[in-house]
């Protein structure tokens, strides 16, 4: 269900009160811009794609039912919009050449992130998000910085949870390609040890 706030604001603009769309869009429009950005890799398009984004979700919210949260479905929109201007651009991203890390691998990797302290995890992560293809940003996004569950991320982008599930694994498995080459390896490795000592 969508926040009793966000609803209130919606049902407003649906009875003619057109101001109270820009309340909602000043609450989403940063994280809308975040994700467009990820998808694009270009922030004059990221720009364009969150205006089109809004414009799309103003036209569109009669049709909104109010079963999910205003914000997954505002996610959705951004990421259906971010589809059609790549396809539009005709533009090819250059894969990423992932390691074989093994889940212990990525768990290891996670451990040594959540000690470093919360302003240099974000920014570390958020660097190296930036250099990954489109979708892999758009779904880290969500689970990092959003902590959306499987289900809301399966909402947006159109996919079961357990693809979701699949997805995120091989996105991290990239995302843990980078940030090894950005971490200590001695910290990652004393994360490792910690981490097997607790399974013994």
């Amino acid at each position: 269900m969508t926040t009793n706030d966000d609803q209130l604001h919606i049902d407003k603009i649906l009875s003619g009160d057109t101001n109270a769309f820009s309340i909602l869009v000043n609450r989403y429009k940063d994280l809308v811009y975040t994700l467009a950005t990820r998808m694009m890799k270009n922030k004059e398009e990221a720009e364009e794609v969150a205006q089109d984004t809004f414009i799309k979700a103003y036209k569109s919210l009669p049709k909104f039912k109010g079963d999910s949260k205003f914000s997954t479905w505002i996610y959705k929109v951004a990421y259906n919009t971010s589809l059609d201007r790549i396809k539009k651009n005709k533009r090819t991203e250059q894969t990423l050449e992932i390691n074989e890390f093994t889940a212990h691998q990525v768990k290891t990797i996670d451990n040594a992130l959540d000690h470093l302290e919360t302003e240099e995890r974000n920014a570390t992560i958020k660097h190296c998000i930036e250099s990954l293809p489109s979708e892999d940003s758009f779904l880290l996004t969500l689970f990092y910085f959003e902590e959306l569950s499987l289900d809301e991320i399966a909402k947006i982008v159109k996919l079961k949870p357990n693809n979701i599930k699949v997805k995120l694994f091989r996105s991290r498995k990239k995302l843990a390609t980078i940030l090894k080459q950005q971490l200590d390896n001695e910290t990652i490795e004393s994360y490792g040890q910690t981490y097997r000592a607790a399974f013994r």
